[in-house]
């Protein structure tokens, strides 16, 4: 019989909780976030068989912008393209998504395809062989909100106006950041509490479960890839389809399976995310200062893209 060796490696999924804590303390600053976490979870049975339903997508990705700099796949962090104001775009060409504006895992991922990280190739497949009854003619994007009142009183509200407009029966919520997963977390317990079956697919298992959600499909690969590996059409429907099937019969809240797929055999990718390790004091300053650049233009970018919500937001 052949012993195979002990990797050493982990099969525990990151703790982004704890992980992004921990980053920004070491950072300087020392009000860490607080994320969101619910007992009671909202839970809404499909009305018809998935053969029948009606289903979109909702992301974080953000529609390209050619004037707001680069935002190719291997990008740095580009606060100047993030959105603010939920928004609807049409399925009947693949629009243009991207996620330069988010903490996806740069040091382990290249997202140079979108089928990785916004099913509609797959979930177009899945109409045409009669596996749901159709795809919503609109996608929606929510924006990444750290602000977990503005998510819940706002975003998540115009989200489901939009799948009423629709006529939406279920939707796949995907996440690609830690703060995204909250943000998706939020709007599906909104969603379902108001009638429309969720199903969330990400990367970053604590931070769903912790908010307290009805259905997830926990994919270990880099933030970045919740809906499968870029150029890999196989994963992406591996993981769709157990998305699907979740929404027919997850029988209860706080339902979550895992993808039995493997980013790779060595796990060291899972602890580089947002670590400070060898670091040195000055390395750390600098870091500091790229986040605190980052936040004045995402301040910027959020004044200029929604002055009419601040001043009723202010007032509320």
């Amino acid at each position: 019989m052949t012993h195979l060796p002990f990797s050493g490696a982990t099969c525990e999924p990151t703790r982004y909780i704890d992980r992004t804590r921990d980053y920004y303390l070491a950072l300087g600053y020392n009000n860490p976030y607080k994320w969101a976490n619910f007992r009671d979870v909202p839970f809404h049975k499909l009305r018809q068989p998935l053969a029948e339903a009606r289903l979109a997508i909702i992301t974080t990705a953000a529609p390209f912008h050619p004037e707001k700099g680069d935002q190719g796949p291997t990008a740095a962090y580009n606060a100047a393209a993030k959105f603010y104001v939920p928004y609807a775009g049409a399925i009947a060409t693949e629009p243009d998504l991207r996620i330069s504006h988010l903490t996806y895992d740069r040091g382990n991922t290249v997202p140079n395809d979108l089928a990785g990280y916004f099913p509609l190739r797959k979930l177009k497949e899945a109409e045409s062989a009669r596996r749901i009854g159709t795809v919503s003619p609109r996608f929606y994007g929510i924006p990444t909100n750290r602000s977990q009142a503005t998510t819940t009183r706002y975003d998540a509200p115009q989200i489901l106006e939009f799948c009423r407009q629709d006529e939406v029966d279920a939707v796949v919520l995907v996440p690609n950041c830690p703060i995204c997963h909250q943000v998706v977390s939020l709007t599906a317990r909104h969603l379902e509490a108001n009638g429309i079956a969720t199903v969330i697919i990400g990367c970053a298992k604590d931070i769903p479960e912790f908010c307290g959600v009805p259905r997830f499909v926990f994919t270990d690969f880099p933030l970045g890839n919740s809906a499968g590996r870029p150029g890999d059409p196989a994963s992406q429907e591996v993981i769709l389809d157990l998305a699907l099937s979740l929404l027919e019969t997850a029988a209860a809240p706080r339902t979550t399976i895992q993808s039995p797929l493997v980013w790779s055999s060595d796990e060291a990718w899972k602890r580089a995310y947002c670590s400070v390790e060898g670091l040195s004091e000055n390395q750390i300053r600098i870091r500091r200062a790229e986040v605190d650049a980052e936040k004045a233009v995402a301040l910027r970018m959020r004044q200029e893209q929604i002055p009419h919500l601040l001043k009723q937001r202010a007032g509320d």
